[in-house]
């Protein structure tokens, strides 16, 4: 499936990625030194929180964690960026756009490595998202609402619904080897010479203001 996934990090955790992959933070291979630049009491709300695998039906069969997962997103410049880069909430520190770098990987070679991932159709702590597991990633295109993923304007009370479905999630469960990485988004040249400066082939780089704040 040619669907691109994004998760955000810190620029200086990418030579760990690269080595190691992207890994849970409950695997043996976890980062120790790793710089968190989200909200941390939604991750540790996340750590803890149960959804209900439905498939758009009334029959909740199964129940997973948030936690246990590794998320993405099915866009760039999502809410959480905006706290991520001007502070808030519980971020620790607003971010320079420099800072934050799109791992991108493609949902096909995803959904090859893993045999548990699910995906949602908004935001994963919304109590009006739907959560889908792999009997529906066929459907995927249809489930998941596009236009709002891809929203440039989300705020206001509004558009409540657009900034739920524009954060739909894919969970996949364990590590990530670094050879599903597809490519990096960054913000400007001095972010991209840093990523090749780690090694990463410059084909590999893409420049995109539009995906920040």
């Amino acid at each position: 499936m040619e669907i691109e996934l994004y998760r955000m990090t810190h620029i200086d955790n990418i030579p760990f990625i690269l080595k190691n992959g992207i890994t849970h933070k409950d695997s043996p291979k976890a980062n120790s030194n790793y710089i968190n630049i989200g909200d941390k009491s939604l991750i540790s709300t996340r750590e803890q929180k149960k959804v209900w695998i439905t498939n758009g039906i009334n029959t909740m069969y199964k129940e997973i964690i948030l936690g246990d997962f590794i998320p993405f997103y099915f866009g760039v410049r999502m809410p959480m960026l905006l706290v991520v880069q001007h502070g808030g909430n519980f971020v620790e520190k607003a971010r320079h756009p420099e800072e934050v770098v799109y791992i991108v990987c493609n949902l096909g070679d995803l959904i090859k490595l893993s045999t548990e991932f699910y995906f949602s159709n908004g935001h994963a702590m919304d109590r009006l998202t739907t959560f889908y597991d792999e009997t529906m990633i066929n459907n995927i295109n249809t489930i998941l609402d596009w236009d709002s993923i891809n929203a440039q304007y989300w705020s206001g009370e509004e558009n409540l619904e657009i900034k739920r479905k524009k954060q739909a999630e894919f969970l996949i469960k364990g590590d990530i080897p670094s050879y599903c990485i597809k490519k990096f988004i960054c913000y400007n040249n001095n972010a991209k010479e840093k990523l090749e400066n780690f090694g990463i082939n410059h084909k590999k780089i893409e420049i995109n203001q539009g995906a920040y704040y």
